[in-house]
């Protein structure tokens, strides 16, 4: 299934994963009020279909994502509309957190400020090896705040503020020391690699899958008492679910186990 929505998102399912692709080549991808909005309509869809397992995020063109469009920023120059803008950017950034499945990006070229954080904020990211990444809203007058919180999420304090204050590109080398990224992969084997991940993962349980999604976010935020409690619920309430008792009866049994959800 392929579909075209108002041009600016490309949306296809290969089998029980979605592809999602950003499709404003020309303005570097950024992400316009009407993307954002087209994104997040897209990703309510996707909760509600319970075919699709996994999520994928790619773009047409040479790069992933430049951020806001900041021509649009310079349209109305009101605090009011500012607002709504960031808070529609972090409204779509918490949907992909929140998403009970799997979201992987696949980047090539840049991911900058509000880039960079779609980046962040997907449970997995894959580059191809001319890919780059930056959070540099310090060298224009407007620091890279509600980027910071998902880039904060995923890279230890001295390199995000080192992202943040210098505001200069780094590698994809760096950003898989990083923990920004996960894996490297040429740029004409990006997205059949993203692909060959999202399948690996939709193999598994969706129960499991969105237990396990939500309970890692959750636990970030708790104490580390808090955190083994929360979790040790969480793992007696896993261990009711149907497909808990047919993985463990499938590996005593040594055969492939038959999801409920499948």
């Amino acid at each position: 299934m392929t579909s075209n929505i108002n041009s600016l998102l490309l949306y296809e399912e290969i089998d029980d994963v979605a592809v999602l692709t950003l499709n404003r080549p020309k303005q570097q991808n950024a992400l316009s009020s009407d993307l954002m909005n087209t994104l997040l309509k897209k990703l309510n869809y996707i909760e509600d279909n319970k075919k699709i397992k996994v999520v994928i995020i790619l773009s047409n063109g040479n790069n992933f994502c430049a951020g806001h469009d900041l021509k649009e920023l310079k349209i109305d120059k009101s605090e009011e509309r500012f607002k709504k803008l960031f808070e529609l950017c972090s409204e779509l950034m918490l949907k992909i957190v929140k998403l009970p499945k799997p979201v992987i990006a696949g980047v090539q070229g840049i991911a900058t400020a509000a880039g960079c954080q779609l980046v962040a904020s997907c449970d997995l990211a894959i580059a191809s090896n001319n890919s780059k990444f930056a959070t540099p809203g310090v060298n224009i007058g407007l620091f890279c705040s509600t980027p910071m919180v998902a880039v904060s999420r995923n890279v230890n304090r001295k390199q995000t503020m080192e992202m943040l204050l210098l505001g200069e590109f780094i590698s994809p080398l760096k950003a898989q020391e990083i923990g920004l990224i996960n894996k490297i992969v040429s740029d004409k084997n990006l997205k059949e690699e993203t692909i060959k991940m999202a399948k690996i993962i939709a193999s598994k349980s969706p129960t499991t899958v969105a237990i396990g999604k939500e309970a890692f976010y959750k636990q970030l935020e708790m104490s580390i008492e808090e955190a083994y409690q929360y979790t040790s619920q969480v793992m007696s309430k896993n261990m009711l679910e149907k497909d808990a008792q047919e993985g463990i009866s499938a590996f005593i049994e040594n055969r492939a186990p038959k999801w409920t959800d499948k």
